[in-house]
């Protein structure tokens, strides 16, 4: 199976499955020098971690990461990292009965034309579980990123199904369960209704991502067929359940006039950021404001119509610990792929263009990071 490496200088390799023995991944790439220790990693990971919540899937993990190599005296030495995490609560007997059946929505049908073989445990390689190891991954690109240009990268969620979460500020995204930028109690309780009121039902809902970067530098990207939003919509397309990315405006582009859509430029900077921070498929220097569409998750308890591997016709119920709405946790996974994103690009762009001067100034000017 190929397709399991992201980045080009900046590489992540994982591997594993959802109830083998452990999951991983290798970075390769990671510049020398760096302070890097668990801990710097643990805290990404514990927002992702299963189980943090009622509204959340109960499989126990705690996710603690360990590194193998790469490091020494407390430092990146710019060999290959290797980071584990050990599977501590596999249930496999909850997918007993699906080794001849393909699940609705799923990766099984998909995989057995391909392969010829799947396992039929949680999904095993096309499980959400795997994303642990790019959010441990992206913690390491985010370090390096902040410490070298001061980069942040947040997200949150922006819809819950038909409910919409106005955004209040990026800090209280991470005072409740649903990562809601909002202290809204009433809010949030009616969330909280809606998600209880799925888990007793057996069905699921989609939900949308907002996410900002801030700090990135000037000339990130490479025209034609690496820019960087054409990066970044590839990496996010990769996350499980994502189906649809918008940059900066995104759709409402359609609706808007060129005179409206295109951010105008003066001595003090750019006076709007339609673009989302990117032009030309190089990044501006802005923030640059991305979204996600999250489909509902396909593990339901509702009878579903399908086929098993002979083409019989089939009812098929899953059974099992899955998320009423995978788009909770693909928060801090669409914080980490961007990371990765952004610190393959940083890298590509010292390696080509580190010793260019331009007599222009570098401009921002204000910037939009949540619609």
């Amino acid at each position: 199976m190929s397709g399991n490496t992201f980045g080009r200088l900046f590489t992540v390799t994982t591997f594993g499955e959802s109830h083998g023995k452990v999951i991983g991944c290798i970075i390769d790439g990671c510049p020398p020098g760096m302070y890097l220790s668990e801990a710097d990693i643990q805290p990404e990971l514990d927002r992702r971690r299963p189980g943090t919540s009622r509204h959340v899937t109960q499989r126990n993990e705690s996710d603690t990461v360990k590194i193998l190599s790469g490091i020494y005296e407390g430092k990146t030495t710019g060999a290959p990292i290797a980071l584990l995490i050990e599977n501590e609560d596999q249930r496999s007997s909850d997918y007993g009965n699906l080794g001849e059946i393909f699940r609705p929505g799923h990766a099984d049908y998909t995989y057995w034309q391909k392969y010829g073989i799947r396992d039929p445990r949680g999904g095993g390689r096309s499980s959400a579980r795997l994303t642990a190891m790019a959010v441990a991954a992206g913690a390491v690109a985010g370090k390096w990123l902040h410490e070298q240009y001061g980069t942040t990268v947040r997200a949150c969620l922006s819809q819950l199904g038909d409910i919409a979460i106005p955004f209040r500020s990026w800090e209280l995204a991470g005072d409740n369960p649903f990562f809601a930028p909002t202290d809204d109690v009433s809010l949030l309780a009616e969330m909280e209704t809606a998600m209880d009121a799925l888990r007793r039902e057996g069905d699921s809902i989609g939900a949308r991502v907002d996410m900002v970067a801030q700090q990135v530098p000037v000339g990130l990207g490479d025209p034609l067929y690496s820019k960087l939003d054409a990066m970044i919509a590839f990496a996010m397309m990769g996350i499980n359940a994502v189906k649809g990315v918008e940059i900066g405006a995104g759709f409402d582009a359609i609706a808007q006039r060129g005179s409206e859509h295109g951010d105008e430029l003066t001595p003090d900077g750019f006076t709007a950021n339609r673009a989302g921070g990117v032009l030309g498929g190089i990044s501006t220097g802005q923030d640059i404001t991305v979204s996600l569409a999250v489909k509902p998750t396909p593990s339901i308890r509702l009878p579903r119509q399908s086929i098993d591997i002979q083409g019989n016709p089939v009812t098929i119920e899953t059974h099992g610990r899955h998320d009423p709405c995978v788009g909770i946790r693909a928060v801090p996974v669409a914080e980490a792929m961007l990371k990765l994103v952004l610190m393959d690009a940083a890298l590509l762009n010292r390696a080509q263009c580190g010793d260019v001067q331009v007599a222009t100034p570098k401009i921002a000017g204000p910037d939009i990071s949540v619609r």
